[in-house]
């Protein structure tokens, strides 16, 4: 009897880990699709991280700490709690964990999160400057603006909670000052989409900028409605 409920319960266990393959995989091509494309600021470094909600429960599937994408398998990839406690995964998640759960916590539409070091965006993170939309297409998937987040260290509780101050905009976009970019989506690929657009319109502002011309913005009567 002893045996065969020891089974059972290390049947159970080994088709929960099961589930979280496929968020392994998913949070992993994004992070590797992000490095090869100089997202992350290096090619080679380790900087910037990805996470990914699992669904009906109050886990993440999210990049460890301090490791290279290239070098990473799926089942590298962290599983933890909404409470920072590990699930699954044999290193240590990524340091900015607390921002993420802050962000999953106060925006339940969120399901895919990636913090980034991209060149345009942190431009404006060292001017500590907002980006106005500009374009319809960015209107429509990011918002009205890209906002800053106030600094604070990395890793910090601080910085998770002034990151959390900003999301009740609705925004899919942030710019983090003196750090670097966070791109939020209902899907990662959505996630990864919006990363892209936020480098456009950061391109683009700060190339019309350089000129010194007048820029013009969007009517102020079209509507914003997150496509």
């Amino acid at each position: 009897m002893i045996g065969d409920k020891s089974l059972r319960k290390t049947d159970f266990i080994m088709t929960d880990m099961s589930i979280y393959i496929p968020y392994q995989e998913f949070v992993l091509a994004a992070g590797k699709w992000l490095s090869e494309n100089g997202f992350f600021g290096t090619r080679h470094g380790t900087g910037g991280n990805v996470s990914l909600r699992i669904e009906n429960h109050n886990l993440l599937a999210i990049t460890p700490t301090s490791k290279r994408y290239d070098e990473l398998s799926p089942a590298e990839i962290c599983i933890v709690d909404f409470d920072e406690s590990p699930v699954a995964g044999p290193f240590a998640p990524s340091v900015e964990i607390a921002m993420h759960i802050a962000a999953y916590r106060d925006r339940p539409d969120v399901k895919a999160i990636v913090h980034t070091h991209q060149n345009y965006a942190s431009v404006f993170a060292v001017l500590n400057r907002p980006v106005p939309a500009l374009f319809e297409e960015v209107l429509l998937k990011l918002g009205p603006r890209i906002d800053v987040v106030p600094f604070a260290p990395s890793g910090s509780r601080e910085l998770a909670e002034n990151v959390a101050g900003k999301l009740q905009n609705g925004a899919w976009a942030y710019i983090i000052q003196n750090h670097g970019a966070l791109a939020l989506g209902r899907t990662m690929d959505e996630a990864l989409l919006n990363a892209e657009l936020m480098e456009k319109i950061c391109q683009i502002y700060y190339q019309a900028l350089t000129t010194g011309l007048p820029i013009t913005d969007l009517p102020k009567d079209i509507s914003y409605r997150a496509s």
